[in-house]
């Protein structure tokens, strides 16, 4: 009967326990019987992993076997293998000729399996060493994409037309007009904290009046395009390397090369020259709501009317300040929208890799703004600006 098992257990009694399992032992001998394929071998498998195997010699009499699949091979393979401690002497009888195949197969695919091999963990140096040549491969990559666009650009201001101005448009909609109200809302805010924090210390010594020039200037000078370039970084620069990942996952950016499209053309310019446009209109917005919310605290808490505050703030204001601010702001825009789509293309695999560079794009994006930003300070400190 396909399946049938005895179980003889080395104590002298060999007294039987279980008559389907198809496998018993009795002294040294394994006698193996019946159906050994997946379905039938789970008693088996434990009654197996039960047996006190004798410590001098084993032998597993494979005569009684009628059918045998790859998984009865490997379990008759595997209690071999785990009995064999170099002190017993193991032996197989009374196989047939297919079944020693199907052994010798299981025993030759065991091999990759039988050790597996241990993790490779790179040390310290090693790791710093891989880390930095990653990064300078980046900087490479980084450096050869600005050169591709430029060499586009160049080709595209020779001629203007093949500029895809509809594109241009649906851009400045959503990186400019799209991003006012946060903008707005948050130069507004800071105008007004400003104002409160320098108020309290001028009002002290009488010098409530002095308020327009700290708000006037930190908000034209630094704050507003600061502010609205890491603004914009978070909001319009990862919705580009959502947008270019989402496509290089999907293969839309291969399927553009297939018809003729250059990508950069078509992906990357409308969204650089709507930025270079919107970046120094949101920060003039900026500007202007940041002064009218430290005109707003100036009234309410420094007893300073607007009158007083505008005609100081003109004073204190110089257009150098003034074009210093919106100077920043096209090479911000043009920072976060280069970052932000070229870490769009370095997109690969599935959509974890999107938001991992997506992420990426907006800690770049802030960190070279905040850098060019200082530079910017350190130029125009020497040129007296």
């Amino acid at each position: 009967m396909p399946g049938r098992c005895q179980n003889m257990e080395q104590a002298r009694s060999q007294r039987q326990v279980n008559s389907r399992t198809g496998f018993a032992i009795e002294g040294s001998r394994a006698t193996c019987v019946g159906n050994w394929q997946a379905q039938e071998l789970h008693d088996v498998e434990k009654l197996m992993s039960q047996v006190k195997w004798p410590a001098d010699a084993v032998e597993f009499d494979l005569g009684g076997i009628t059918s045998l699949d790859t998984v009865g091979a490997w379990l008759l393979f595997r209690t071999i293998r785990e009995i064999d401690d170099g002190n017993r002497q193991l032996s197989v009888l009374n196989v047939n000729e297919q079944h020693q195949k199907l052994l010798d197969l299981v025993e030759d695919r065991s091999e990759s399996i039988r050790k597996p091999p241990k993790p490779y963990v790179p040390g310290v140096l090693e790791s710093i060493g891989r880390h930095t040549s990653s990064q300078f491969l980046q900087y490479f990559e980084f450096l050869n994409f600005i050169g591709k666009l430029a060499i586009v650009f160049s080709k595209l201001f020779l001629r203007p037309w093949r500029l895809r101005w509809g594109l241009v448009v649906k851009e400045l909609q959503s990186a400019g007009v799209n991003a006012l109200p946060i903008v707005g809302l948050l130069a507004f805010l800071i105008g007004i904290v400003i104002a409160y924090q320098g108020g309290i210390v001028l009002r002290d010594y009488g010098a409530n009046i002095y308020v327009a020039d700290i708000v006037g200037l930190s908000m034209v000078r630094e704050l507003a395009p600061l502010i609205t370039a890491i603004i914009v970084a978070g909001r319009t620069g990862s919705a580009y390397t959502a947008q270019i990942g989402t496509m290089m996952v999907t293969e839309e950016v291969d399927a553009l090369r297939s018809i003729g499209v250059a990508p950069l053309e078509i992906l990357v310019l409308p969204k650089l020259v709507a930025l270079v446009i919107a970046l120094p209109l949101l920060t003039v917005f900026a500007d202007a709501m940041g002064l009218f919310g430290g005109m707003i605290m100036a009234s309410s808490m420094l007893d300073l009317n607007s009158s007083t505050f505008i005609n100081r703030l003109t004073e204190a204001m110089t257009m150098n300040s003034y074009l210093s601010g919106i100077g920043k702001a096209p090479v911000f825009a043009a920072i976060i929208a280069v970052v932000g789509c070229f870490q769009g293309f370095r997109v690969y695999g599935s959509a974890e890799s999107v938001g991992r560079q997506t992420t990426i794009s907006v800690v770049e994006s802030i960190f070279l703004v905040i850098i060019v930003d200082a530079a910017f300070s350190v130029a125009f400190s020497k040129l007296g600006i």
